[in-house]
């Protein structure tokens, strides 16, 4: 099993959510299951099947975040450093084509959600970014080719 990198943020919301899904979204399949049951001849009930599919999707999700946050590691952001780009920085960068600037916080693949500006660690961009330094200037292969970013600013 993979450790899996996540702060405690993170960690929570899996937990809200693998808690949600046990206790709200269960029984909920569970009654649709017993409401199809009732209606007679289970091998042409639609909703039987659709009940039961839906049960299996769910289960599955449920023992994979189990997985996740049995694995998971919380990373204590008070010993992060910002002397050179790692998981869980905040980093400020410029591409250096356009001069246009972006800041996105590295974050572990569970955690990833580029609307929040959080990027996972497995990206193009982080991995060009890390190990490198405030002021550095870091060409990043990317699926369009290689783009260079300027490091403007890493924190936490």
């Amino acid at each position: 099993m993979a450790i899996s990198y996540m702060t405690q943020e993170g960690y929570d919301k899996k937990m809200a959510e693998l808690n949600r899904l046990e206790n709200v979204e269960r029984p909920d399949v569970v009654k649709a299951i017993q409401e199809a049951r009732e209606k007679g001849d289970l091998s042409e009930n639609a909703e039987y099947d659709a009940a039961k599919e839906r049960q299996g999707m769910l289960e599955a999700k449920i023992s994979e975040l189990k997985n996740l946050v049995a694995t998971a590691r919380i990373i204590d952001q008070s010993k992060l450093q910002t002397d050179e780009v790692q998981l869980m920085n905040k980093v400020t960068i410029k591409n250096i084509k356009n001069n246009a600037k972006m800041t996105y916080t590295i974050v572990s693949e569970t955690e990833a959600d580029l609307k929040a500006g959080k990027i996972s660690i497995t990206t193009p961009i982080a991995k060009g970014l890390l190990g490198h330094k405030k002021g550095d200037v870091v060409d990043v292969k990317v699926p369009a080719g290689t783009m260079k970013f300027e490091i403007i600013d890493i924190g936490l």
